[in-house]
């Protein structure tokens, strides 16, 4: 008796939520990393439309709802990034005031401080911006940052280390009022 031959390995789409619940589930977290890559909220909420319409196209792909988070992480950073490299190509300014970019009332915002240290976050390069919200608002280790960019951990650990120490300057001279002792 020959032996059974082991079936194609399918996703297991029983365990994998339809699109629209992908999409409730995971909008505010691909907005608000686009938002914070980009600093602009009417790019952030572009990004992610076409993070979940990239997320239609490839649904058959997707595994599961871990590999789903994963891939849409990815594919927004990923999306973030080109935003801000097409912007530079053009020669914009990206970064100005966080309100006149936002449009975003005095009232809407969590704190004046919350608000500055958001504007110090959106000035460091690129990929310690991406390193440091991935690993302080997503919560990633430096792992699996550096799965979600395609980067050699230590790479990633480096730009951890030097965003940090880069966030700290920056907030030694421009929140002197806010912070005693930094």
């Amino acid at each position: 008796m020959a032996p059974e031959a082991e079936p194609d390995r399918q996703p297991d789409f029983e365990q994998l939520p339809g699109f629209e619940q992908l999409v409730d589930t995971h909008q505010s977290m691909v907005f608000s990393l686009a938002l914070r890559m980009t600093g602009d909220r009417g790019l952030a909420e572009e990004i992610a439309q076409d993070v979940f319409l990239e997320l239609d196209r490839n649904l058959g792909k997707i595994e599961n709802a871990d590999h789903a988070r994963f891939w849409l992480r990815r594919v927004t950073m990923s999306r973030s990034a080109d935003a801000l490299r097409r912007r530079k190509v053009r020669g914009l300014d990206l970064w100005v005031e966080m309100e006149d970019v936002h449009g975003v009332s005095a009232e809407e915002r969590t704190s004046p401080l919350g608000t500055r240290l958001e504007a110090l976050l959106s000035t460091l390069p690129e990929p310690q911006r991406a390193a440091l919200v991935l690993r302080y608002q997503e919560d990633l280790t430096p792992e699996e940052i550096a799965a979600t960019l395609s980067s050699p951990v230590t790479t990633v650990k480096s730009h951890l280390q030097r965003g940090l120490k880069l966030l700290r300057a920056k907030a030694q001279s421009h929140l002197k009022e806010y912070v005693r002792g930094i």
